[in-house]
């Protein structure tokens, strides 16, 4: 065992030590940073505007913080942008995160000198989290992937600018620098596909024990590998052990990324955003991830079935319910106040608090009153490949029909590309539709009423997501196809690659 191994060992032990202490106070932890950021912003133009002097309690701070999303910010970045500081943090920030916005074009997210520890800390805590527990250190010593942004910055209103991913590239620790594949000049390149090609000329023929990487484009990686050398990944990389990722739920991808890999891997799931790094996974043994409550961020819940009412009830970590979807709502020591992420997520333990991210809160399907969401559409599909085990899925995502061309009742369209297709087609859709019958009571309803006909399947051709998301400039990267929206723009776009 190498020396990066061996003495990653006490100190993965004392940051759990830490870990230990926050988690057993919680609630006042949260109580301190909600009290620390709104001192600390009284004199900015955000806290003038908002009265912070005047915040007292919690009570206090829900009247006068609204909950706001990027374009209720939007003029006070703007004004950053322009040069200003004192704006919504005290000085400037340290950087903006660029990312691409559905409704509101590219945002810039302000990463601030006290708020990139949140961003960089929280992933090695997570890796140190992961050897304490397991004891598992000699991944260390080989070569470590991080398939992500460029790492090129350019200047927005004298702040840095550029991808949250390739931000995080340049405060990767100097004794995992060494290791870090692939080389900079690589991780430069912009287009994904030349990128791609580049990164496993370097990596092919290195001892690669740790990938991390959004698992779409990790997959992407491993069928380049595949195509080329003819062998599984763990053939190409016997020392590959442990897999990082985030972005989206694993559990569509978990088949085929394991086929590929042709052994069962330990893996660590994050939930890093521009906006804060929020969880992690701190255990192998049970799901949940752990709410990180000591790095900056007070956080706020809204029940996601009351987040369109006109006043919905804003919820700290102590009020909220095991089993409860929430919309996530954060207050950052970068200055994004009673911010909305759009993540929906579900506790599964409050001692300690772990959530599982569940989907967007508008990332739904409700054309008829159904108001179905993404974990309940990821349950429903991981219930037919369950049944069907011959079954890989490489994406999909899924759209209501509510004008059939051919006429008749209206139905969800799932639009899905197989690495391998279903033996039985008809009864692998009768499988999954009529899991979501019993995940959503309203569905049930409509079904039985009448209303809508059970979901159709389109199969869609090998490459599709990937041409699609060529075609709309999104290819590699942090991007992601939603699983599910409430129109067509994606569906119709899909479908027209069917017969391509």
């Amino acid at each position: 065992m190498g020396i990066k191994a061996i003495l990653s060992r006490p100190l993965a032990r004392y940051i759990v030590q830490q870990q230990q202490q926050w988690i057993s106070e919680s609630i006042a932890i949260q109580e301190k940073w909600r009290q620390e950021l709104v001192a600390k912003a009284a004199a900015t133009e955000f806290g003038k505007d908002h009265f912070f002097g005047d915040i007292h309690s919690y009570s206090d701070f829900k009247e006068a913080v609204p909950v706001a999303d990027y374009e209720d910010l939007k003029g006070y970045i703007g004004k950053i942008k322009e040069g200003a500081d004192n704006i919504l943090w005290p000085g400037k920030p340290l950087y903006f995160a660029k990312t691409s916005g559905t409704t509101s074009g590219t945002k810039y997210i302000p990463i601030s000198k006290d708020s990139i520890s949140n961003h960089i800390n929280s992933a090695r805590n997570a890796i140190l989290t992961y050897i304490d527990q397991t004891g598992k250190s000699a991944f260390l010593d080989n070569k470590l992937i991080f398939l992500s942004g460029s790492p090129v910055l350019t200047e927005t209103g004298g702040v840095l600018t550029g991808r949250l991913s390739g931000i995080s590239n340049h405060h990767v620790p100097a004794y995992l620098r060494a290791n870090q594949l692939p080389s900079y000049e690589t991780n430069c390149i912009e287009d994904w596909e030349t990128k791609l090609d580049k990164v496993i000329e370097e990596t092919i023929d290195q001892p690669m024990s740790l990938i991390s990487g959004i698992p779409p484009w990790v997959q992407m990686y491993f069928d380049r590998i595949i195509e080329r050398t003819g062998k599984k990944i763990k053939d190409v990389f016997p020392d590959f052990s442990l897999f990082i990722y985030g972005g989206v739920n694993f559990e569509p991808y978990r088949a085929k990324l394991f086929e590929s890999i042709g052994k069962r891997i330990d893996s660590i799931e994050l939930y890093p955003a521009s906006e804060g790094f929020f969880a992690y996974q701190d255990s192998q043994d049970d799901e949940g991830l752990l709410l990180l409550l000591n790095t900056g961020i007070f956080y706020e819940f809204i029940p996601a079935d009351q987040f369109f009412e006109e006043n919905p009830p804003r919820y700290s970590i102590g009020e909220v319910e095991v089993g409860k979807n929430y919309a996530m709502i954060v207050n950052n020591n970068a200055g994004l106040w009673g911010y909305s992420l759009g993540d929906t997520v579900r506790f599964v333990s409050t001692n300690p608090y772990k959530i599982l991210v569940t989907g967007r809160i508008k990332h739904f399907i409700s054309a008829f009153g159904e108001h179905v969401i993404g974990e309940e559409i990821e349950k429903a599909l991981r219930y037919g490949m369950e049944r069907h085990p011959e079954v890989e899925v490489v994406e999909f995502t899924v759209a209501p029909m509510v004008n059939p061309a051919g006429g008749g009742l209206p139905y969800h369209e799932w639009l899905v590309e197989f690495a391998t297709a279903p033996q039985d087609m008809n009864q692998f859709v009768e499988d999954v539709d009529r899991r979501l019958t019993e995940l959503n009571i309203y569905y049930k309803d409509l079904i039985q009423g009448s209303i809508l006909r059970k979901l159709e399947l389109v199969p869609l051709p090998k490459n599709a997501f990937i041409n699609f998301m060529r075609a709309s400039g999104k290819l590699g990267g942090q991007n992601k196809v939603p699983r599910l929206s409430n129109d067509r723009k994606i569906a119709d776009e899909l479908v027209k690659l069917k017969n391509v």
